[in-house]
C-alpha cells in the first residue's frame, strides 16, 4: 500500500472508531509503528486527530469537534464530486461550490 493510500484509510478507520492505539494500527496496516506515528503527524496537520500518552487511555484520537459535524468525505466520495462540481456551471456551481468546500478540499 502506497502512503497516500494508508493515511487516507487511517485517517477513514479513525473516523469510524474514533480512537485506536498506534500498535494496533501499525498491525492492521502491516507497518512498524514509527511509520503509523509519522503519519498521524503529517495527517493532523490537515484533519482533527491528535495523540494522548499512556497506557490505559493512551492513543490516536479524533477530535470530538469533528466527529459532531460529520464532515469527513472518503476519498471515493472525494472524486465523485469533484467529478460533479466539474461539470456544472453559472449559478448552479456557484450555489454547489461553497457547500462542497466546508467538507472537502478540491
Amino acid at each position: 500500500m502506497k502512503q497516500n493510500d494508508r493515511r487516507q484509510a487511517i485517517l477513514e478507520a479513525l473516523y469510524q472508531r474514533k480512537h485506536d492505539k498506534i500498535g494496533n494500527l501499525a498491525f492492521e496496516f502491516n507497518v512498524n509503528e514509527k511509520t503509523i506515528r509519522n503519519d498521524i503527524r503529517e495527517l493532523s496537520k490537515s484533519y482533527p486527530i491528535f495523540t494522548i500518552k499512556g497506557c490505559s487511555y493512551g492513543g490516536v484520537y479524533v477530535d470530538d469537534m469533528a466527529l459532531c459535524g460529520n464532515r469527513f468525505v472518503s476519498k471515493e466520495q472525494k472524486c465523485f464530486l469533484k467529478q460533479i462540481m466539474e461539470s456544472l456551471s453559472g449559478n448552479d456551481r456557484e450555489i454547489v461550490e461553497p457547500i462542497l468546500s466546508k467538507y472537502i478540499k478540491f
